[in-house]
């Protein structure tokens, strides 16, 4: 194993990776900020760097090294605040991931965002979140966490907000920015909690002391998932992703699709031992991800801008994660055997082996979305669109395949499989395994998958263009084509190097991989749900400019968009009618009693006893004797009868 890159320890090679993003974003904002191409451009090569030094760290033999360092940061009394690296399997696979995405973002965004008047903005965002997002993977403590874990809710809300001249652009960046507090504030007490039972944030001594806690530890696990139901837009605090669609396209695919929302999810695996220790708080988790994955699936299926369908998309594969995780241990071998533990359970391998996997093709598919809405002038309404296959050829096959791949199709050309068939096998087979209940909605889930996103391909790629853009519509430059390739290759052999690769073992080893009879009903069940699902689509759906679903069946259609809405509804009710009331009331009461009673009524006694004071200055001698004199015997009075 090497233990050095040019002199370079492993300690200092992620501090670099860490930090470069960080001072690129610091040069943008002092010294570019009227320079975008500029901007751009060493923006785009720091995310190079953090690519090649991520990479280096995940594949150069340091994974071995499993490097835990920290140092005092702040002390108060007995609390001590560090800040420190852990690193190992589980953050060299999310680096990679981070890394890899970031690069193609990066590279793409010089294309898509090449006229735009605040690229310099735009991309000293992009760098501070690579930042903020490096922290939260390399974090040793819970603290640092949730440090770097605000420092992306911050660049997120940049991003969202990039388009500062839309209304809508600004309240989507509100909204995301304080439904993400919502859970963060669940988030910062469970911190809290574990530094009152545990004694220490330190993830590594968490880990180790977990065995030994007590029923405290539900309470804790639920408090710390309260910010991943933030971050990974769970229900019921979901309602921001959609609305986040309001951001640049290749912001979707960088933090509303591979990363950000995978930090949830990153985070659960990094406490895995702990909610192991609680099982009521795993079936919590558990149920969350089903209904969310059911609920978004069921949402997707009346969108109409291409960006939402994959929005709602990523909502339903984030709940296949999170259901994951909650289902927790299955450590038999194929021979029967009980494996040993490795760095996380099966529950936790499968999120993120589907995080992995999501992450290409997700990636894929948002700056594939992207691609068409550049090359149909930025239009987003898939029934605008049409005929785009032959326009768009090489959007057309990498998309194509991101479809495939989020759709689990068996077989494509020259591979046995693509990255979801495997991701999303695992989640199932551990579901057939471990609850039925939630194995038939994940299953009706997947089938809902293959129907909306089939819906999706036909209509935006097939049949004559139905506007204007569409039938001119055209490819982008090479910087928009090459992330696409990139991203449609790893979409098709992540999953296979993955489940037959030696990469990250410590994670991989606890996939739950099928045998037998078990391999046999999972690959019918998968091949049954994609064929009904995209099958329904093809059938139902002609290349054409009205919804054939709200024409076909309208109840339903009604019945489904208001269920889209219901949480938005619910919430606008609730801020209308109860929090805006009691804001009413609190401001009764303030001007009432502190402005009123307690300022206003203490400043009169106040001026009442200066008017007084001010009468007694009569300016005449024999007045002041006499006043001395009443003062002295009131004095003498209560004197004689204290000594007394």
């Amino acid at each position: 194993m090497p233990n050095s890159v040019f002199g370079y320890s492993p300690t200092v090679i992620a501090l670099l990776t860490l930090l470069t993003p960080l001072a690129s974003a610091a040069v943008i904002a002092l010294f570019l900020r009227r320079q975008g191409s500029i901007a751009a451009l060493i923006s785009t090569f720091t995310a190079a760097l953090v690519a090649a030094g991520g990479l280096t760290l995940a594949f150069g033999g340091y994974r071995e090294a499993a490097v835990d360092a920290s140092t005092a940061w702040l002390t108060l009394g007995n609390f001590t605040l560090s800040l420190g690296i852990k690193f190992d399997d589980l953050s060299a696979l999310m680096i990679s991931i981070v890394g890899v995405v970031g690069l193609c973002v990066h590279v793409f965004s010089l294309g898509y965002m090449h006229d735009d008047s605040a690229k310099a903005r735009y991309f000293g965002g992009l760098s501070i979140f690579m930042f903020s997002m490096l922290g939260i993977v390399l974090a040793d403590n819970l603290f640092m966490i949730f440090i770097f874990w605000e420092l992306v809710g911050f660049s997120s809300y940049v991003l969202i907000n990039h388009y500062d001249h839309r209304q809508t652009a600004a309240d989507a960046s509100k909204k995301a920015f304080i439904t993400n507090r919502v859970g963060d504030f669940g988030f910062l007490l469970g911190i809290i909690a574990c530094y009152y039972v545990f004694g220490t944030v330190n993830l590594t001594q968490i880990t180790a002391a977990a065995g030994t806690g007590d029923t405290s530890l539900t309470l804790i696990a639920l408090l710390l998932f309260c910010g991943a139901v933030g971050k990974s837009a769970q229900v019921p605090l979901h309602v921001w992703l959609p609305d986040a669609m309001e951001g640049p396209t290749p912001v979707s695919a960088l933090i509303h699709a591979a990363t950000m929302v995978a930090a949830g999810i990153f985070m659960l695996c990094r406490i895995e031992p702990l909610f192991a220790a609680a099982p009521v708080a795993l079936t919590v988790v558990m149920w969350v991800g089903a209904v969310t994955a059911l609920y978004a699936a069921l949402c997707a299926i009346t969108q109409s801008d291409i960006k939402k369908i994959l929005a709602y998309s990523t909502l339903s594969q984030l709940g296949y994660m999170v259901a994951a995780f909650g289902l927790g241990r299955l450590d038999i071998t194929p021979d029967g055997e009980t494996s040993k533990m490795a760095l996380i359970t099966a529950g936790a391998a499968a999120a993120m082996f589907h995080l992995t996997t999501h992450a290409f093709f997700k990636a894929l598919m948002f700056l594939g979305s992207g691609s068409v809405i550049h090359g149909c002038h930025h239009e987003q309404d898939i029934f605008k669109m049409g005929g785009l296959a032959k326009k768009m050829p090489l959007t057309f096959i990498t998309f194509t395949i991101g479809v495939l791949a989020i759709i689990g199709m068996p077989a494509i050309i020259g591979m046995p499989f693509l990255a979801g068939f495997f991701s999303k096998d695992a989640i199932l087979y551990l579901a057939m395994e471990n609850n039925t209940p939630v194995f038939i909605i994940l299953a009706f889930s997947a089938v809902l998958t293959a129907f909306y996103m089939v819906r999706l391909w036909r209509l935006v790629f097939f049949g004559a263009p139905r506007t204007e853009d569409a039938s001119h519509a055209h490819e982008g430059g090479i910087s928009m084509v090459l992330p696409l390739i990139a991203l449609a290759i790893l979409s098709v052999i992540g999953g296979y190097t993955a489940i037959y690769g030696n990469a990250f073992k410590a994670v991989w080893s606890q996939i739950p991989v099928a045998h037998g009879a078990a391999h046999t009903t999972i690959l019918i069940v998968s091949v049954a749900v994609m064929l009904v699902g995209a099958g329904l689509a093809l059938v139902l759906y002609k290349p054409a400019a009205t919804d054939a679903l709200a024409a076909k069946s309208p109840a339903l259609f009604a019945l489904l968009s208001v269920l889209k809405g219901s949480f938005d509804g619910v919430y606008n009710w609730y801020v209308a009618k109860v929090q805006q009331r009691f804001a009413l009331l609190l401001e009764f009461l303030e001007r009432i009693f502190l402005s009123g009673l307690i300022i206003r009524g203490l400043s009169g006694v106040v001026g009442l006893v200066g008017l007084g004071a001010r009468a007694l200055h009569v300016g005449s001698l024999h007045a002041y004797v006499y006043w001395f004199l009443f003062g002295a015997a009131v004095l003498w009075a209560f004197a004689g009868g204290w000594l007394n």
